[in-house]
């Protein structure tokens, strides 16, 4: 385990990319949640922690952050290659067109960042067509000098924090309750890391039939505050 402490800028860096603020579109997607909420799935703070819960166990945790890793890995030894089949992949998987399409707006959302800002050279970015989300952030987290398990570390915290704001709008739940599911969901974050950094590939996984139900039907929800 890296016990190093982030050097230089690479901590305000990391930051900037888990944050709200970053422009890539994320606070516009609730990932299925707005149609569990209306089913009565989540309905108040204990099944909203465990609706979130068990997406960054058994489906981000288990697919999302293992190929965010190897993305990572692939950015470290310049292998476009390998980066192009892991975003495909990545892509392929996507359970619902409303996934798919959300991975690809804020990638290309976050790639436009870096070429606006021409903070980082993004040549090797550029030969990927369309990159998903987590190649480019862990694109531009290696770009930037952010270490990998701490990128990662961002990357799961950003994910966890837009579903904690989402629950708060649609249920609704307060501000105390959503502080509340976030320092539940930070105790978690270590061991969901670890995992993903050490799980093999035939163990990747996305295996989660509630939540492809919920992002199929919330294409075609009647009213939707969020982007489908």
């Amino acid at each position: 385990m890296n016990t190093l402490p982030i050097a230089g800028t690479a901590l305000p860096q990391l930051l900037r990319l888990a944050s709200p603020m970053l422009p890539v579109g994320a606070y516009a997607y609730s990932q299925g949640m707005e149609w569990a909420v209306e089913e009565g799935a989540i309905r108040d703070e204990a099944s909203a922690l465990a609706w979130i819960t068990d997406l960054l166990r058994f489906n981000v945790g288990t697919l999302e952050a293992p190929v965010w890793r190897r993305l990572y890995r692939a950015w470290q030894e310049r292998d476009v290659e390998s980066a192009r089949h892991w975003n495909e992949r990545f892509i392929a998987v996507r359970e619902t067109a409303e996934f798919r399409t959300e991975s690809l707006q804020m990638g290309g959302a976050l790639k436009a960042v870096l070429d606006a800002t021409h903070e980082i050279d993004t040549g090797l970015l550029d030969q990927i067509e369309a990159p998903a989300f987590p190649t480019a952030f862990s694109f531009a987290a290696h770009g930037l000098g952010v270490p990998l398990r701490e990128g990662l570390t961002g990357y799961l915290w950003a994910w966890c924090e837009n579903q904690v704001s989402a629950a708060m709008k649609l249920v609704p739940l307060g501000q105390s309750s959503g502080q509340r599911i976030l320092v539940k969901l930070i105790a978690l974050l270590p061991e969901i890391t670890d995992n993903a950094l050490g799980i093999q590939e035939d163990r990747l996984s996305n295996f989660s039939p509630a939540l492809a139900i919920a992002s199929s039907r919330h294409e075609t929800q009647y009213t939707r505050l969020f982007r489908s």
